[in-house]
């Protein structure tokens, strides 16, 4: 799709999520405003509490007139300013400054906060996919197995960064036992044990593994991609695969594509699910469903 007009951008919100990665953010607001002013913008500011968060940012919107608004934190913030503005003609930017940032590297937007300003002057504008998975939002990734349950464990403790999360994954790799999945698509049927279940709507999770590699934000369709039981010997060429944008060689991956799926896991009556890096149970069946670009985005200019 070709890319939209640009317009100046002069009126901006950034929403900040204080505890976000492991960076200070003490000075952040300061850099922003100053960013802003030397370039004719005008800068506000929206922090998340945890809160309302949502309920609290669509009151606001509808207060004030932005003509984008910045998510200026982690793959939850940009997920949560995503489904405010979803539908509607407010564009979304990201600052990354969580522990992974997926969406913001599928988007190719700079990782250092004084580059990824520039957008505020310097963008090209599209508009994306999104996602409901048993009827939340999700602008990026969604899964259900191993991930998810780090994920949980990740949220549940006090430390964050890659650090954290490595180690969590670490210590869960070696009790767990894979579920029983059946999903149905719109194109196939499929049913077995799997380690990892992810709902893709992207490429990239935040630790550069690469789950859905030549996958499209803006096609209309997402795909599930399988990670099925594998022995202890088989990981390190595993993990090669998911880091060298090779998923589709291993002999323990395989991808659907579809544009609605029902998700369920015999026996069970809710599951845990990960949403853009937010942990919740889910009753089964999961439905998934695509809302074809439904989302405008800053991403950088095609130059660049």
């Amino acid at each position: 799709m070709p890319p939209l007009a640009c317009p100046v951008l002069r009126h901006l919100l950034f929403v900040l999520n204080p505890i976000s990665g492991d960076i200070d953010k003490t000075e952040l607001e300061t850099t922003i405003r100053h960013y802003c002013q030397e370039r004719g913008r005008v800068a506000a500011f929206f922090h998340t509490s945890g809160d309302d968060d949502l309920g609290r940012l669509r009151r606001f919107l509808a207060a004030h007139s932005f003509d984008a608004v910045f998510a200026a934190g982690g793959d939850g913030t940009a997920s949560l300013v995503a489904e405010a503005l979803a539908g509607g003609e407010i564009p979304l930017g990201i600052i990354p400054l969580g522990s992974g940032n997926g969406l913001s590297k599928d988007l190719g937007i700079p990782q250092e906060v004084e580059q990824a300003l520039r957008l505020t002057w310097d963008y090209q504008l599209r508009t994306v996919d999104t996602l409901r998975v048993g009827g939340k939002f999700s602008a990026h990734l969604a899964d259900l197995g191993f991930n998810a349950l780090v994920v949980e464990r990740f949220d549940q403790g006090d430390a964050r960064g890659p650090g954290a999360y490595v180690r969590i994954a670490t210590q869960e790799y070696a009790s767990y036992q894979p579920a029983t999945y059946h999903i149905e698509t719109d194109q196939e049927t499929w049913e077995g044990p799997a380690f990892m279940v992810t709902i893709a709507n992207a490429n990239t999770f935040g630790s550069n593994v690469i789950i859905n590699p030549d996958s499209e934000l803006d096609d209309g369709q997402f795909e599930i991609c399988l990670i099925e039981p594998f022995p202890n010997l088989a990981a390190p060429g595993l993990l090669y695969h998911l880091y060298t944008n090779d998923f589709d060689v291993s002999d323990y991956t395989r991808r659907l594509c579809c544009r609605r799926a029902r998700i369920s896991v015999p026996g069970q009556t809710e599951v845990l699910v990960q949403i853009d890096g937010e942990p919740c149970q889910l009753p089964t069946p999961v439905e998934v469903e695509i809302d074809p670009r439904s989302l405008r985005i800053l991403g950088p200019p095609a130059s660049a």
